[in-house]
């Protein structure tokens, strides 16, 4: 879906101390999820000492319970989670702790634990082959294995003492920010539920990651209960945020009939409709997706994101030119959402007028500026600079879209075609030259591989 979007790719990530499965999973980009992301975290950011303007909040689509920090200043929170919290205070008690691992630095500091690991794993194998080389395999065998355990030992000692340490700073940017920590024992006590379920030993905590949630627990319950924020209830305006956010992701991940068995006919609420709007769009029922828009239009006229949506579902229905009008209220409505911006250029471009393609193409232009990382954006605008004939353009959105998919060999190549056609030295040829130098670098590196 357009409000909800997939953008496929392998995150090969790091989790703080743990190294992420390399699997294919997908960032999910929906403008009301990022825009409340934004809000609920603003206070404890800047209590954590960071630029609101520079941490992102990400959301991927894993329906396992996690979250994670990685590439410098990023949390990435899965739709598992999202789907498993109760309440904004649960998901803000998350977020305060990987802003923990953010602002110490704990991703920057990970050879700090890594490094004198590997330093033992490498002489427990230089004494083993020693061992080996006179004739003692069973010893240099013992050797070898005594050292690696001790390396994961220790290594795992340091991943712990991380996560304690974000557990600390999380309760202080919470108390900094007024909100009360009860979210986070709450949650702590769902992962303590999960493990119990999964059979996970909770007597020995020395071969995890984590502490123990029962640990965790019962090292903040006292800091947390101390807190004059600790019998605040979640802020209302930012749950009832958090309900249609959670609605409409379980609309679109869930299947059908769990979906209305969450959220039967009979519940009227805007969580449920908006959940049972996205679950009937992508079973194909536009008919009654769009009876579910409708209603939610008519109970706010004026809210950009129940706009952004019925916009959607006429687009996607193959009702195109009825989709533009209702996109250009959801973009007057919310003039600074790129992803907004996006879907209305997208429905501009699919009605084949060049006149509506005069309009979309600064939109897209603004969307682009706005969004670095929007891949269809730029896909939508190499459309109209390819009608208009302009070779050399539309090659340079094909490589900022490669580039930002992951593809250098065709970042490569459609830079290399930008860069004959451009003016030299200007920004769009510098531009081009970027790509075409990360995209040369990393070919070149899967070609050391």
């Amino acid at each position: 879906m357009r409000s909800l979007r997939f953008l496929p790719g392998l995150l090969a990530l790091v989790l703080t101390g743990l190294a992420a499965p390399a699997q294919a999973q997908s960032i999910l980009r929906d403008a009301e999820t990022e825009a409340f992301f934004r809000d609920i975290s603003r206070d404890m950011v800047v209590a954590a000492g960071l630029d609101p303007k520079s941490v992102q909040i990400v959301l991927v689509g894993d329906p396992s319970i996690n979250a994670f920090v990685t590439g410098g200043q990023n949390v990435f929170i899965h739709s598992g989670l999202i789907t498993a919290a109760d309440n904004v205070n649960e998901l803000q008690g998350v977020i305060a702790h990987e802003l923990g691992h953010i602002a110490g630095g704990h991703n920057v500091r990970f050879n700090e634990g890594a490094g004198p690991a590997t330093n033992i794993s490498i002489l427990s194998l230089i004494g083993a082959a020693a061992a080996m080389a006179v004739g003692a395999g069973e010893a240099g065998m013992a050797i070898l294995s005594a050292g690696t355990a001790v390396a994961q030992g220790k290594f795992l000692a340091f991943t712990r003492d991380q996560e304690s340490r974000a557990d600390q700073a999380g309760a202080l940017y919470l108390s900094k920010a007024g909100i009360s920590g009860k979210g986070s024992i709450d949650f702590f006590k769902k992962l303590q539920g999960q493990e119990f379920r999964l059979a996970i030993p909770q007597n020995n905590e020395y071969a995890r990651t984590h502490p123990l949630s029962s640990t965790r627990i019962a090292n903040l319950e006292g800091v947390y209960a101390a807190d004059p924020a600790w019998k605040r209830p979640p802020d209302a305006a930012l749950n009832a945020r958090f309900l249609r956010v959670r609605g409409k992701l379980i609309g679109f991940v869930e299947e059908s009939p769990r979906v209305l068995q969450l959220f039967p006919v009979s519940d009227q609420s805007v969580p449920a409709r908006y959940a049972r709007a996205y679950a009937w769009h992508r079973s194909a029922y536009p008919d009654q997706a769009a009876a579910e828009a409708d209603s939610l239009v008519r109970s706010a006229p004026q809210d950009p994101y129940f706009l952004e949506l019925k916009g959607q579902i006429l687009l996607e229905s193959g009702k195109v030119a009825a989709a533009v009008p209702v996109l250009r209220a959801a973009v007057a409505a919310a003039p600074n959402e790129p992803l907004i911006m996006t879907t209305l250029g997208h429905a501009l471009i699919s009605t084949e007028d060049p006149r509506d393609f005069a309009e979309a193409e600064p939109l897209l232009r603004r969307a682009v500026a706005a969004d670095h990382e929007n891949p269809f954006a730029w896909y939508q605008l190499g459309v109209i600079y390819d009608r208009k004939g302009d070779v050399s353009r539309a090659a340079l959105a094909a490589a900022e879209r490669y580039n930002l998919e992951g593809n250098p060999r065709g970042a490569s190549a459609n830079a290399k075609v930008a860069l004959a056609g451009l003016p030299q030295g200007s920004s769009d040829w510098i531009r081009a030259d970027d790509i075409a130098l990360v995209a040369k670098d990393e070919l070149d590196r899967k070609k050391r591989r």
